[in-house]
């Protein structure tokens, strides 16, 4: 196995959070009621949302930015986020006063790029470019090769990782009973990799659990090669933990340190969030959902035990409500799309409400166009039931008069035009 050439020293991390004393908060570390009693064990959340910037990215920007020398600092600092590192980025600039040049993938969510402009002010430049963190990455870097200027990665560097694993300095002096577990996202593996080195000095028996994203599995599919890998392809919706390749230093320090690898699908990730917000009043982004939707996942496991949730950030965009919400209730089996063939005749739409539709099903989208010259015409039908149960009996229905035509939610390729 390749030895780590590189791992966090625990007298680096508390300069690191020396540095951070007057630039980051003390987040909370809250023992929560509901999530406790449901999993029949002592859930504390560890809360990274509540942070001057919504996530923890402020500890590793500041923390790098602020130990950079003049000469490094001479033709300005420039990095590639899709959000959250780019804001801690953008404040580090206005408090030390130095301009950086910011590069986010196109689809970063509105309320992010708005504020990484308020958080930056006059310091920072932001360009647009590429539909992944990746993208924006290369362009960065090239730019970087070009004007001579710092680059500020996001998570695999050496102050970045120790800024970030002030986290875990944080949770072992706040808590005041033993840690069984620690459960955090994983993106590039910065976090992870940080925090994951305070607990292999301070709570060696901690296990701890890095959950990623069911679209972007980076850092578990690296840990089972055996070798840092570059995934072909992934699911940008957890815009804060979706990258195609992990860190060289974070794979070596995870790879040793992590417990195990959890993936939460998209929908289960929605669900929390809706969850969180509905009965917490708690907003997160799905890459500040993951920790706590990974908790059913190994609920038998962590009966009675002491477990830490790491919520890393909140930075979500309300436009993008009615997307969680569909992915939520495709996730529970709520929602279903279907292919619904009608009679080209009077009384057909009426005969299927009547007659097909059940008292507590609700018709959601309806997409149809008569033809002509045929006998029968697909409408494109969404219903949401309010019980999974009802599915089966809503399908026998559609058979029985002739309505059924085929199920979407099982056709990728017709599926991705709804949602």
């Amino acid at each position: 196995m390749k030895t780590v050439t590189y791992y966090p020293r625990l007298q680096d991390v508390k300069q690191a959070a020396n540095r951070l004393r007057d630039v980051a908060c003390l987040t909370p570390l809250e023992l929560n009621a509901l999530y406790s009693d449901r999993y029949q064990s002592s859930i504390y959340f560890k809360r990274e949302d509540l942070q001057p910037v919504r996530s923890y990215k402020i500890r590793g920007a500041y923390n790098k930015i602020s130990t950079l020398s003049k000469e490094d600092l001479s033709n300005g600092i420039v990095c590639a986020s899709a959000g959250n590192h780019a804001q801690g980025v953008a404040m580090s600039c206005k408090l030390l006063k130095i301009h950086g040049t910011i590069y986010m993938p196109t689809p970063t969510p509105v309320q992010k790029i708005q504020q990484v402009k308020m958080f930056g002010g006059t310091y920072v430049t932001i360009v647009m470019h590429g539909d992944t963190y990746d993208d924006s990455y290369y362009a960065a870097m090239e730019e970087n090769k070009k004007l001579g200027k710092t680059f500020i990665h996001p998570f695999d560097d050496e102050k970045v990782i120790e800024g970030q694993a002030t986290v875990g300095l944080e949770i072992m002096e706040q808590s005041k009973v033993p840690i069984d577990y620690v459960i955090m996202p994983v993106g590039g593996g910065g976090l992870s990799a940080g925090v994951s080195s305070v607990l292999k000095y301070l709570s060696p028996h901690t296990k701890i659990i890095g959950v990623e994203p069911k679209g972007a599995t980076s850092m578990a599919t690296s840990i089972f090669n055996r070798e840092n890998t570059t995934l072909d392809k992934i699911d940008s919706f957890v815009d804060g933990a979706a990258v195609k390749r992990v860190g060289e230093r974070n794979f070596e320090i995870c790879k040793q340190n992590l417990t195990e690898t959890i993936n939460v699908s998209e929908g289960a990730i929605c669900q929390t969030i809706l969850d969180l917000y509905n009965s917490q009043a708690i907003v997160v982004e799905p890459a500040g959902a993951m920790s706590i939707t990974a908790l059913e996942t190994i609920s038998e496991k962590i009966k009675g035990k002491n477990v830490v949730c790491v919520i890393s950030g909140s930075n979500n965009d309300i436009t993008r409500t009615a997307e969680i919400k569909e992915r939520a209730l495709l996730e529970s089996q709520l929602k279903h799309y279907f292919i619904v063939r009608f009679p080209q005749r009077a009384g057909a739409l009426k005969e299927f409400v009547e007659k097909v539709i059940g008292p507590n099903d609700d018709i959601t989208h309806f997409e149809y166009t008569k033809k002509t010259n045929r006998i029968n015409g697909s409408a494109v039908v969404g219903i949401e039931l309010k019980n999974t149960s009802d599915f089966d009996s809503l399908v026998q229905r559609m058979k029985s008069l002739n309505f059924y035509g085929d199920y979407i939610n099982d056709n990728p390729t017709l599926f991705e035009f709804l949602v």
